[in-house]
């Protein structure tokens, strides 16, 4: 898992429209990276709906805001436009980028055992090192989490 004071790791993922989003490029910017397991599910519906809510707040503290999830490009584009998302949801099909940063775990549920993404955000300085890392979200109340370290 990624810590505070490390470093983050530049990736390169698809997005919605064929557009790719690179880590690096925000550069000079904080950037809050939010890990989320799976579109147009309650909780991960709930999350994304609360950061769009919140998202003029967060672009005045000069901050970008990438949702990561292992769904398709189509999936993310489905569910972006059902709920009117304005910031990228990027596809990460094979998991290499939520392996880097330590949130493809084993889950569990109703005693079954799986690998999935647990719910993790990272808030990233204008740097490229991480300020703040929140595992094991709740989403009730977990934006106005974000938006006080910003």
């Amino acid at each position: 898992m990624i810590k505070v004071g490390d470093r983050a790791p530049d990736f390169e993922l698809s997005s919605i429209g064929g557009t790719s989003v690179r880590l690096s490029d925000h550069r000079g910017k904080k950037v809050v990276l939010y890990f989320y397991p799976k579109d147009d599910t309650p909780g991960c519906t709930k999350e994304a709906c609360s950061f769009q809510e919140h998202l003029g707040q967060i672009r005045k503290k000069g901050t970008v805001v990438f949702g990561v999830s292992a769904d398709s490009v189509d999936s993310h584009s489905k569910f972006a436009g059902k709920y009117n998302l304005g910031f990228p949801l990027l596809s990460d099909e094979t998991r290499k980028v939520c392996k880097l940063y330590g949130v493809w775990k084993e889950k569990s549920l109703y005693g079954r055992k799986f690998m999935g993404i647990e719910r993790t955000t990272f808030v990233i300085d204008e740097k490229g090192t991480v300020q703040n890392v929140f595992p094991k979200v709740k989403v009730d109340g977990h934006t106005k989490e974000v938006l006080a370290v910003l």
